[in-house]
C-alpha cells in the first residue's frame, strides 16, 4: 500500500524525467461556519533540503471573476493582501516546507477556492494545492437554558490537515466574578490514546466532553444548569503552537421566573376583568345619563304642556265670560229685530192696504216723530 509521501515523490521524479515543472495535489473540501476559523494546509513533501523561497495564496470565487491575492511570502516576509489583510496569516513552519494558511472570522464572501503555490530555492518545480471552502450560516453566539436543564456548547476547529489536538480549555467569566474559572480541561498524553479530561471547581461532575478530539471537536455539555452559570464560556483548541478560540454567552432562566409563568398567564385574564368592569361602568353611566336626560326632556315637555293647557283654560274662561254678553246683546238685538220685523210686517200690511201720504202738518201731530224708510213718515197703525 502506497503512502501519500511516496506518491508525491514518484510524481516529482516523473516531473523531473518528463520535464514537468508543477506538482498538483487534489483539492480537499472544507466546511466552516461564519465567524469561525479555517486552517487550510499547504505542505510540500519532498526530500530536497532546499528552503522555500516563495509562497502565494490566491482566491477565486468562480465564474468569470478575477483571482484575488490573499497572502504572499517572499524573502522571509509574510504579507496579507486586500480584504484578507487583518484575517489571514501563515501558521505553517516554512523550514519544513509548510505554507499552511489560517483564515479567521470567516465570512459569506469567503466561499470559493483557495490556491497555494510553493517554490523552492533554485528549483523550477512548483508545488500547487487547492482548497474548496464552503461557508455555513453562523451559529448563535448566545444560548438560553432553564435552570436544571442541560446545554451543549460547540467548539470545532476546521482544518484540512490531520493535526493532533494537544489541549482543549474551557473557561468561564461573568460580571459577578472578577476572575476566570476553569470549567473543563483536556490534554493529550502519550500513554493515553484518548488523553485526559476533567472538570474543576463548582463545575465538577457537571461537564462532559462530547466532541470528537480526532476531528478537532472540543464541544462540551453542561448539566444541571444553575442560575449562577450565566456568563461567557471561552473555548481554546490547541494544535501544537496553533490556538483556535471561540466564545459563547449563556443566559440562564431562573426558577423564580419559571414559577411566575403561571401567574403571568393569568395576568391577561385579570386585565380583561378590569377592562370588563370599566366597560360595564361606562355602560351603566351612559344608561343613567340617558335616563336623566329623558326625565329632563319629559319635565320640559310636561311644563310646556301644562302652560299650554293653562292658556287654553284661560282662553276658554275668557270665551265663556264673553259669550253671555254676546248672548245678551244678540238676544236684545234679536228682540228688536223681531219687534221691528213684526212692526214692519203690520205696517207693510197696513201700507199695502191703505197707503197714506202725510203732510208736513202731521209731523207736529206725530208725538213719536217716527219716519218710514226713505225719510217718509211711518203710517199710523189701526187696530
Amino acid at each position: 500500500m502506497f503512502c501519500p509521501v511516496k506518491l508525491i515523490l514518484i510524481s516529482v521524479s516523473l516531473n523531473c524525467c518528463w520535464g514537468l515543472s508543477d506538482v498538483v495535489v487534489s483539492s480537499p473540501v472544507l466546511t466552516v461556519r461564519m465567524g469561525d476559523s479555517a486552517l487550510m494546509g499547504c505542505v510540500f513533501q519532498t526530500t530536497e533540503e532546499k528552503p522555500v523561497t516563495k509562497v502565494d495564496w490566491t482566491f477565486s470565487s468562480g465564474g468569470h471573476a478575477k483571482d484575488e491575492y490573499v497572502l504572499y511570502y517572499y524573502a522571509n516576509l509574510s504579507v496579507p493582501v486586500g480584504r484578507f489583510q487583518n484575517r489571514v496569516r501563515l501558521v505553517g513552519e516554512i523550514l519544513n516546507k509548510d505554507g499552511s494558511l489560517l483564515l479567521q472570522d470567516v465570512q459569506k464572501a469567503d466561499q470559493g477556492t483557495y490556491n497555494c503555490e510553493i517554490r523552492l530555492e533554485r528549483e523550477s518545480t512548483v508545488f500547487k494545492k487547492a482548497v474548496t471552502l464552503h461557508v455555513l450560516p453562523e451559529e448563535p453566539k448566545e444560548l438560553t437554558v432553564q435552570v436544571g436543564d442541560s446545554i451543549r456548547m460547540g467548539c470545532v476547529f476546521q482544518s484540512t490537515e490531520e493535526k493532533l489536538v494537544t489541549q482543549v480549555d474551557w473557561t468561564f467569566s461573568s460580571r459577578e466574578r472578577a476572575q476566570e474559572e476553569t470549567v473543563f480541561r483536556y490534554y493529550h498524553e502519550r500513554n493515553m490514546p484518548m488523553g485526559h479530561s476533567q472538570s474543576s471547581g463548582r463545575f465538577w461532575n457537571r461537564v462532559n466532553l462530547v466532541g470528537d478530539i480526532s476531528r478537532r471537536d472540543g464541544s462540551i455539555v453542561l448539566q444541571e444548569v444553575k442560575a449562577s452559570d450565566g456568563g461567557n464560556y471561552t473555548c481554546c483548541v490547541h494544535l501544537g503552537s496553533l490556538v483556535f478560540r471561540k466564545t459563547v454567552m449563556l443566559s440562564v432562566t431562573r426558577e423564580e421566573a419559571q414559577t411566575l409563568v403561571v401567574p403571568g398567564t393569568d395576568r391577561p385574564e385579570v386585565l380583561s376583568g378590569n377592562q370588563l368592569l370599566i366597560l360595564v361602568g361606562i355602560v351603566c353611566t351612559t344608561i343613567l345619563l340617558l335616563a336623566v336626560l329623558i326625565l329632563i326632556v319629559k319635565k320640559i315637555h310636561c311644563s310646556k304642556s301644562s302652560a299650554n293647557s293653562t292658556a287654553v283654560v284661560q282662553s276658554l274662561e275668557n270665551t265663556k265670560k264673553g259669550e253671555p254678553e254676546k248672548h245678551v246683546y244678540s238676544s236684545i238685538a234679536t228682540r228688536e229685530v223681531i219687534e221691528e220685523d213684526q212692526s214692519g210686517r203690520s205696517e207693510a200690511t197696513y201700507m199695502t192696504m191703505h197707503p197714506v201720504w202725510p203732510s208736513l202738518k202731521s209731523d207736529s201731530n206725530n208725538p213719536l216723530g217716527k219716519t218710514s224708510a226713505g225719510g217718509l213718515p211711518r203710517p199710523q197703525q189701526t187696530f
